[in-house]
C-alpha cells in the first residue's frame, strides 16, 4: 500500500487515501502527465518533419518532474486561470535557447490540459480495472462455495421467500462485470486533445505543416491515447463518459456494500468483514469499515458526476468556466472509484459467511416464509378460496401462539398424507436460483 503524498493529504479521505488511484491522481501524477503532453507533442512534431529531432530529445529530457516545483506553478496558475502557462514557462526555461521555441507551439493551454487529464484517466482507471478484477473473481469465488446456501431474500425489508447467498454473490459479481466493461470501453476511448487555439489547427499549417490532420494522429500515437476526430475543446464526450463510468462503477460497489451493512448487523450477523475496524469508544465494536468506506463514495459520486454532465453545455470554440469546472471533480471522482474498488476487493477476498445464521433466520416466521409455495400447492387440493382462507388462519395462529407452520398444516385433516416435511422446508424453496448463479458464473 502506497502512502499519501505529504503535498496531497488525504486525512479527510480514508475511502481512497493509500490507493493505488490516490497515487495515480496526485499532484505528482498531474505533473508527470502535463510534461509527457509537452514532451510528445514535440516528439509528434519532429516525426512530422516539424521540428528538429534534437527538439524533441531536449524537451523529453528537460521534462523531468523533479525540475518542476508543483507549489509555485499551482501559485502562479493563478494569474493566467490554469497551471499549463506557468509549466510552459518553466520547461520552455529548462530546454534552453536553441530549442526552447519548439516547446508548446502551436498548441493552447486547454490541449496539454485535456491531454493530460487523459492520461491521468487513463493510467487511474488501469488500476480501478485491476481491482475490479479481483473483486470479480472473490465475489465468484464466494457464489460457487454458496451456490445452495439457503437466506432469507427481503424485500421492502422484510423476509419474502428463500434465495441463495450464492445467487446474491453471483449478482454482486453481474454488477461488478458491468462496471468493468463500461470502464474498459471508456478507457479505450480515451482521446488526445490536439486544436490550437479555437480548434482550426491553423497555427500548426502556419508553421508548416502540409497535412495538420495528420499531427493529432501523430501526438495519440505518441501518448497511447485515442485520435481526435476533431478537437473537443466544447464537445464534452469523454468527459461526460468518463463521469458516467466512474458514477457507474461507485453505485455498483455501494450495491455490494449496502448489502453488506445490512447483513453484518449484530441482529443479523449473516456475514461479517474479514478484519472489521475499531471503535474509538466501544472495545467490543468490529465495524464493517470497508463497506462504509464503499457506501461513502457511493454516495457522493453521483453529485459529482452532474457536475461533469453539467460541463457539456460549454459556450463558443473554447468555454470560460465550464472546462475549469471538470478539474477538481474528476480527480474525486477517479479517486473515489479507485478507493471504491481497492476496498471491495478487500472486502470480497475477506468477506466471512455465516451459513448457520442464515438458516436460521429462515425460521423467523415460523415457516411463513414458504407460504407462497403452500398456496400454490394447496389450491389444487382444497381450491383457491380455502387454500388461501386456511394460510391466513394458520399464518395468525403462527403468530398469536409462536407455533410452527408446519405444526398447525398437521392439524388440517384435508392434508394428511402430504409431505409437509418437504413443503415447509424453506432450503427445498429456493426455485432456480442455482441455476441462475451458474449461469450468472458463466460470464467472463
Amino acid at each position: 500500500m502506497t502512502a499519501a503524498h505529504a503535498d496531497d493529504p488525504s486525512l479527510l479521505a480514508p475511502g481512497w487515501a493509500g490507493s493505488p488511484a490516490a497515487d495515480a491522481t496526485g499532484e505528482p501524477a498531474y505533473l508527470r502527465a502535463l510534461l509527457d503532453a509537452e514532451a510528445a507533442l514535440t516528439r509528434a512534431q519532429a516525426a512530422l518533419g516539424l521540428a528538429p529531432a534534437g527538439a524533441a530529445t531536449a524537451v523529453a529530457e528537460a521534462a523531468d518532474p523533479a525540475r518542476f516545483d508543483a507549489a509555485s506553478l499551482a501559485g502562479r496558475a493563478r494569474s493566467g486561470g490554469n497551471p499549463v502557462i506557468p509549466l510552459v514557462a518553466d520547461l520552455t526555461q529548462a530546454v534552453g535557447e536553441e530549442y526552447g521555441p519548439y516547446v508548446h507551439r502551436g498548441a493552447t493551454s486547454q490541449d496539454i490540459m485535456d491531454t493530460a487529464t487523459m492520461l491521468v484517466a487513463r493510467r487511474a482507471l488501469g488500476h480501478v480495472l485491476a481491482d475490479l478484477g479481483r473483486t470479480a473473481d472473490a465475489l465468484a469465488r464466494l457464489a460457487a462455495a454458496h451456490r445452495d446456501t439457503p437466506l432469507p431474500g427481503r424485500t421492502l425489508t422484510q423476509h419474502a421467500v428463500p434465495t441463495t447467498f450464492g445467487l446474491k454473490a453471483a449478482g454482486w459479481r453481474s454488477l461488478v462485470l458491468d462496471a468493468r466493461d463500461r470502464v474498459t470501453a471508456v478507457r479505450a476511448g480515451l482521446p488526445a486533445q490536439l486544436g490550437g487555439a479555437a480548434g482550426t489547427l491553423a497555427a500548426f499549417a502556419a508553421y508548416g505543416a502540409a497535412d495538420p490532420l495528420a499531427l493529432p494522429e501523430a501526438y495519440a500515437r505518441e501518448l497511447g491515447l485515442a485520435a481526435p476526430v476533431v478537437p473537443w475543446h466544447t464537445l464534452r464526450t469523454p468527459v461526460a463518459d468518463l463521469a458516467g463510468c466512474l458514477a457507474f462503477t461507485a453505485g455498483a460497489l455501494g450495491k455490494i456494500a449496502a448489502d453488506v451493512l445490512v447483513l453484518s448487523r449484530t441482529e443479523v450477523g449473516e456475514v461479517a468483514e474479514g478484519s472489521g475496524g475499531g471503535s474509538s469508544a466501544m472495545p467490543h465494536k468490529a465495524n464493517p469499515v470497508r463497506a462504509t468506506m464503499i457506501a461513502a463514495a457511493a454516495r457522493r459520486a453521483p453529485q459529482l458526476a452532474a457536475t461533469l454532465y453539467g460541463t457539456l453545455t460549454a459556450e463558443d470554440e473554447r468555454p470560460a468556466g465550464a472546462w475549469h469546472a471538470e478539474w477538481e471533480p474528476l480527480r474525486d471522482l477517479l479517486r473515489l472509484a479507485g478507493g471504491a474498488a481497492r476496498d471491495a476487493a478487500e472486502l470480497a477476498e475477506g468477506l466471512r459467511v455465516d451459513a448457520a445464521a442464515m438458516r436460521a433466520h429462515l425460521e423467523l416466521t415460523h415457516g411463513l416464509i414458504v407460504s407462497e409455495r403452500l398456496a400454490a400447492e394447496l389450491a389444487p387440493l382444497l381450491g383457491r378460496s380455502r387454500a388461501k382462507a386456511l394460510l391466513t388462519d394458520l399464518a395468525r395462529r403462527a403468530h398469536a401462539e409462536g407455533r410452527a407452520l408446519r405444526e398447525l398444516l398437521a392439524g388440517v385433516p384435508e392434508l394428511t398424507g402430504l409431505d409437509l416435511d418437504g413443503l415447509t422446508d424453506p432450503a427445498r424453496y429456493t426455485g432456480s436460483a442455482a441455476a441462475l448463479t451458474d449461469r450468472a458464473l458463466e460470464r467472463r
